[in-house]
């Protein structure tokens, strides 16, 4: 049970369920479509994602290692390192899953005749490591590697699967056997910003969360350098960024008669992140900090829950 937590469980179950919605909501359509065969077949997207799941959990364990004196002071009922699991083997635990994470990318990266592809899981465990030590600590960059990370989780979906890549430079709309689909491509682009902007907005508040500990630790957090409501009022500026083309994309959904997607986007995403971004700012304590950082996660699973409308209406 030690462990679990120590790996964030829940977490890592989110990231393989968005991964797998994705490829078999996204992907999948394709072939059907195309008739093109796909490089992520279900064993190799297993072997992709497990990727993506190995080198999420080292991350997890090398942020508590390095967080254990702020976790001391935020959330120290919460804490597993030290206390359950001695340091030094987090530590090679850690090394063990970014390993395996490599080899199972490397072995799709193989098969596809780009090693060039592994670059990305590289990136992620360097950008993991390095944010855990140093990003965490400083003004906004910690932030951006985080909503980075987790927009990779959806982009490398794109980067490894060689049928999407003739539609990057595709319209919105296509147009094939005579019935309008909304272009693969755009709907990852879509999901992958929407995770960017929020993920970014999350960080924020967690940050405005952690305020006490941070600050005591000598963290140059955003709430820490500009304060707790200048903060709260970035958090609605990029909540904005992020609703807006959600809003243009559901009228042009509703447009080409895709009314059942655009019609749950605005009820399920947009109407829930327009209240949050008005009500982010009411209070200034903990509790209530939490609980829109809680609220956030929600209307993230919400908008991956749009996905199975996609499907159902691409095959419709």
């Amino acid at each position: 049970m030690a462990w679990l937590k120590l790996i964030r469980w829940k977490n890592l179950l989110i990231v393989f369920l968005t991964q797998l919605l994705v490829w078999a909501c996204v992907l999948l359509p394709v072939k059907r479509y195309t008739g093109t065969p796909l490089l992520l077949g279900p064993l190799h997207f297993l072997f992709l994602s497990l990727s993506t799941v190995l080198i999420a959990a080292a991350g997890y364990i090398i942020n508590d290692y390095f967080d254990i004196k702020i976790d001391l002071i935020n959330r120290p009922e919460k804490m597993v390192l030290e206390k359950r699991i001695p340091r030094r083997f987090a530590i090679l635990s850690h090394s063990a899953l970014n390993i395996a994470g490599l080899l199972l990318a490397a072995y799709i990266a193989r098969r596809a005749g780009h090693y060039e592809w592994l670059l990305l899981q590289l990136a992620c465990t360097v950008l993991l490591w390095f944010y855990s030590s140093h990003f965490k600590r400083r003004f906004i960059t910690g932030n951006v590697v985080v909503a980075l990370l987790t927009a990779l989780t959806v982009l490398s979906l794109l980067v490894y699967e060689p049928a999407l890549h003739p539609y990057l430079t595709q319209s919105y709309f296509l147009q094939i056997h005579s019935e309008w689909i909304v272009n693969p491509v755009w709907v990852l682009g879509v999901y992958t910003y929407f995770a960017f902007t929020l993920t970014w907005m999350r960080e924020i508040v967690k940050d405005m969360e952690d305020y006490k500990g941070d600050a005591e630790e000598g963290c140059v957090t955003m709430p820490i350098k500009i304060g707790l409501l200048k903060s709260a009022r970035f958090s609605q500026l990029l909540g904005v960024l992020a609703i807006t083309p959600l809003i243009i994309g559901s009228v042009k959904l509703c447009s080409k008669e895709w009314w059942a997607l655009g019609l749950y986007m605005i009820v399920a995403v947009i109407a829930p992140l327009a209240w949050w971004i008005l009500t982010v700012n009411n209070k200034a304590t903990t509790e209530h900090y939490a609980r829109a950082s809680r609220n956030l996660k929600l209307i993230m699973l919400t908008g991956i829950g749009s996905l199975i409308i996609y499907y159902l209406q691409t095959n419709g």
